[in-house]
């Protein structure tokens, strides 16, 4: 469903990204982890090409995606969380949510809405339909960013450390709607540093440093025994 080649992308003298190459199949949940500016954000924001690449390639199920004019190919393919939600405070949660729908896919207010409710059932939050994003919680809010993505409805969603920006105690309610929704045949690439999540859903987990593919593997040999030695001085500091 994505596949990287020979991905680069500089910053000046900085080589943010150093000659990535990764698969990811369809349906497949990968979780991507590793110390703060290790190139982890801006490799999957180059898979959604809010980043461009320096070099190489991205295919989105088969596409080319990083070619001119192809900006297309990958809204109809792929979502994207952040961690700061990116909702619309000046919108409702409900006009949030049936934007991309109408805007992008052409779908009817009716059909948008109903998609909406939806996924608003599916993540508890159907009372706050007509509600500013500034009256939820910081939970609240990511929770609604992911029932956005969902109703687009496409193959791919990128989660770019959704937690990383909400208080410890909202920090397992996003949690619990991703545990559930890596239940469902959607492709999962996600980057997180809660290491819990990564055992419990992961297919594979991707350990990056300093700009590269140090790692990757089945999470719990990955967690039990990580084959380099970079690998197991970042777990050793932060699973206790």
């Amino acid at each position: 469903m994505i596949k990287l080649e020979n991905i680069c992308k500089t910053y000046g003298k900085l080589d943010a990204l150093k000659d990535i190459n990764l698969t990811v199949g369809e349906g497949e949940k990968v979780v991507i982890i590793g110390p703060s500016g290790s190139g982890k954000s801006t490799l999957i924001r180059c898979i959604n090409r809010i980043e461009e690449p320096t070099s190489g390639s991205v295919y989105i199920d088969g596409e080319l995606i990083t070619r001119k004019n192809a900006l297309q190919a990958v809204r109809k393919n792929c979502a994207m969380v952040f961690q700061s939600f990116n909702l619309y405070p000046h919108l409702s949660v409900l006009a949030n949510i049936t934007l991309a729908p109408m805007k992008l896919q052409k779908k009817s207010r009716r059909e948008a809405e109903e998609l909406a409710y939806h996924y608003l059932d599916r993540i508890g939050l159907r009372d706050k339909a007509r509600a500013k994003p500034t009256q939820l919680s910081g939970g609240q809010q990511q929770r609604i960013a992911i029932a956005r993505a969902l109703a687009t409805q496409q193959k791919i969603i990128l989660f770019d450390e959704p937690t990383s920006a909400l208080d410890p105690e909202m920090v397992q309610e996003v949690l619990d709607v991703m545990v559930s929704l890596s239940k469902e045949s959607i492709t999962m690439l996600v980057v997180t540093h809660e290491m819990g999540f990564a055992r419990e859903v992961a297919d594979r987990v991707v350990f990056m440093d300093d700009g590269v593919i140090v790692e990757e593997g089945e999470p719990n040999a990955f967690f039990e025994n990580p084959e380099n030695e970079r690998a197991r001085l970042f777990l050793s500091k932060i699973i206790r």
